[in-house]
């Protein structure tokens, strides 16, 4: 048995009637994954900042690097594979497409994410005036929608 179907295996067991009367399986995966992904991220950051970049500032010649945003960036290649493989092998697994188009497609849309996040965030804290809590559920819920549409009908289309 291969990982992806024991994740996938793992997935199911928590895809109880009462969920899946409101869910579709591909959706429960795709959510399951991502939090997965969310929880792999906070790992991964918390031993990185704390034992490789060991809080420390670095300086790169031309910039010195705060620890928390060198740990961003070395863990943000860990969970974008990561992510990207649990969406093809769990949460999209009827494609067909190859694994180079489909991780630039993924490559795309992550940083189409990430632009959303930002416009939305200066939308409704600076122009609308909302809190930037309320603000930033709103805009995770909004982004999650959009990640998992372009997901389906884009990057891992049938």
């Amino acid at each position: 048995m291969g990982l992806s179907t024991l994740i996938t295996k793992a997935i199911d067991l928590f895809y109880l009637p009462f969920i899946r009367r409101r869910l579709s399986c591909q959706i429960f995966r795709y959510g399951m994954c991502g939090a997965l992904n969310m929880a792999l991220d906070a790992l991964w950051y918390f031993v990185i900042y704390n034992f490789i970049v060991a809080k420390q500032f670095v300086d790169i010649g031309f910039v010195v690097i705060s620890p928390h945003i060198l740990s961003l960036v070395i863990v943000f290649p860990i969970t974008f594979f990561t992510g990207f493989w649990l969406n093809r092998n769990v949460a999209f697994r009827t494609t067909h497409i190859s694994g180079a188009v489909q991780c630039t497609k993924y490559l795309l849309s992550v940083v189409g994410s990430i632009v959303l996040n930002y416009v939305l965030m200066k939308l409704l804290v600076e122009t609308v005036a909302l809190w930037p809590t309320p603000s930033k559920l709103l805009t995770t819920v909004i982004t999650a929608l959009y990640s998992y549409l372009i997901g389906r009908y884009w990057v891992f289309r049938d």
